[in-house]
């Protein structure tokens, strides 16, 4: 069974950072390319990054480039989100995702198939 299971939110001052990780299983790892994403309380969901396991090749929205960092390692089928400088408007569920790499790497986000259960990222001022 493909599963996906986010872990490592929880609350923070802003300023602060915090790490999420994304343990991948069920997956031929190498194939997929990882996503991470959130929504906050009445908004739609923001593609925030992804990684193609195969090639190291990452992607960010605007809303958190230079803040926040993708990885992946792949010994652990692990992909992780570093999220500094974290704000406010920073707080809400954070959802890790899967899709074949041959979709990513043209510069948006496409519809990812597989979806973890999501962990809170609270941020306050």
């Amino acid at each position: 069974e493909d599963k996906l299971v986010e872990s490592g939110g929880g609350l923070v001052q802003a300023g602060g950072s915090l790490r999420l990780s994304c343990v991948a299983s069920g997956f031929s790892f190498d194939r997929y390319g990882f996503g991470w994403f959130r929504q906050a309380p009445g908004k739609e969901r923001e593609g925030l990054s992804y990684i193609k396991s195969s090639d190291g090749s990452t992607y960010y929205a605007d809303s958190v480039k230079g803040r926040f960092t993708i990885s992946s390692d792949n010994a652990k089928n692990t992909v992780y989100l570093q999220m500094n400088s974290l704000k406010p408007e920073d707080t809400a569920v954070y959802y890790c995702a899967a899709v074949l790499s041959r979709f990513l790497g043209y510069g948006f986000f496409p519809t990812f198939d597989y979806w973890g259960q999501g962990t809170q990222v609270t941020v306050s001022s």
